[in-house]
């Protein structure tokens, strides 16, 4: 008689005398928490004995919540052979500590709670960037600014008179030493601009200093001084900052350039700056306004560009779309000062990695949308004594408790 593979499968089962015993750790300890259970005792977890400890934390086994599915069909099986030195361990708390590391958890996540196990409360603010406007009748378009924007402007200048910023003192505006003539300030200005590219301002400060002390006479920092020392004397001047290779051979032309084509002067011209080498749109925009007074465009680093997408001001990829959508709307007499405005404020509080939004005014009113919700991570040690046979070891154990903040 044809019977289905199952129940062919079950008979075999039903015959087997012996239940082969699987050589994995996990079921060998559960063979001994079973026959532990049934003789009324407690069999600690084995673990291998490799003469280290392969884990700072402590191999006490738990009796635990006990699942009849999880032992075999039989308790009277001869367990593994225990290692030699393996045996009960005796613990002792000898020391404790603790220290507190701080971390962020971003709003939308579910379960986010405050110290007093409230439900946290994050003040998130709603995206209202530019909107255009057209008119059908004559086709004009209209750029109508975010309507709080004013409002944000307002409080993130009262935050960054509160704290100073790199770029406060350590700005390319303000490197450019007050001794020298304007023409040669205006070429030391230009300069601490090509320096400060993928630069910390404390590496570009330190690299135009060197460069002011350590020309020598008659011309010193100027045009003229930069055309006279050899290449590898200035690489070893700016090596503070990144790139310097590169950034030697783009000063070095551009002091050519400038000899040449623009009378030993920095262009006053957009198109002229742009044209150096080394110098893109940012840079020319800031050392128009920094060099020569005139205010013709915004310049976008990465700065601006990243705090302005975060408030929805913007949403742009590159920092030349970020500017042309500013533009459109922000008032010309802020053009100048946006950019110094937002360096410090990314710099202090809204930083490229950890932002400190509980220290931020505009998440606390709910004008950020980009907020998120700070937790303090609470990590304590304890120094363990674990005696094993004539063996004492001391170990650490870590317990990780997260708090809201």
């Amino acid at each position: 008689m044809k019977t289905s593979r199952l129940a062919r499968e079950t008979e075999n089962i039903g015959n087997n005398s012996e239940i082969t015993e699987r050589k994995t750790r996990g079921f060998a300890a559960s063979i001994n928490a079973f026959a532990a259970e049934a003789a009324g005792g407690f069999i600690p977890k084995q673990e291998e004995d490799d003469g280290e400890d392969s884990s700072p934390l402590s191999s006490l086994g738990s009796p635990g919540p006990f699942d009849i599915e999880d032992a075999p069909s039989f308790v009277n099986a001869t367990p593994q052979k225990r290692k030699r030195g393996i045996s009960t361990p005796a613990t002792t708390v000898t020391e404790a500590s603790s220290i507190k590391l701080e971390t962020r958890i971003s709003p939308r996540k579910a379960g986010i709670r405050t110290g007093d196990g409230s439900p946290a409360k994050i003040k998130k603010g709603r995206k209202q960037p530019a909107k255009k406007v057209v008119d059908h009748e004559s086709g004009e378009v209209t750029i109508h600014p975010p309507a709080n924007w004013q409002e944000i402007y307002g409080l993130v200048q009262e935050m960054r008179r509160k704290v100073l910023a790199p770029v406060d003192t350590m700005g390319c505006e303000s490197l450019a030493e007050d001794t020298r003539s304007p023409r040669d300030q205006r070429f030391q200005t230009l300069v601490a601009l090509m320096l400060s590219s993928q630069t910390k301002d404390t590496a570009t400060a330190l690299a135009i200093r060197r460069l002011q002390t350590s020309l020598p006479p008659p011309h010193g920092f100027t045009l003229e001084g930069i055309l006279a020392i050899a290449p590898e004397t200035l690489n070893t001047l700016i090596h503070p900052v990144g790139f310097h290779n590169n950034k030697t051979r783009y000063i070095k032309a551009t002091a050519l350039l400038l000899q040449s084509h623009f009378n030993s002067d920095i262009p006053t011209t957009i198109e002229g700056l742009i044209s150096l080498p080394g110098v893109g749109p940012k840079m020319a925009y800031l050392c128009m306004s920094a060099a020569w007074g005139r205010d013709e465009g915004i310049g976008v680093d990465v700065h601006v560009h990243r705090i302005t997408n975060l408030w929805g001001w913007c949403k742009t990829r590159q920092p030349e779309e970020t500017r042309k959508e500013l533009e459109a709307w922000l008032p010309r007499e802020k053009w100048h000062e946006i950019n110094h405005l937002l360096v410090g404020f990314g710099q202090t509080i809204c930083l490229p990695v950890g932002r400190k939004c509980g220290e931020c005014m505009l998440s606390t009113r709910g004008l950020c949308p980009g907020a998120v919700k700070q937790t303090e991570v609470v990590v304590r040690r304890k120094r363990v004594k674990v005696e094993k046979g004539d063996k004492v070891k001391e170990v650490e154990e870590m317990v990780v408790k997260e708090e809201g903040v």
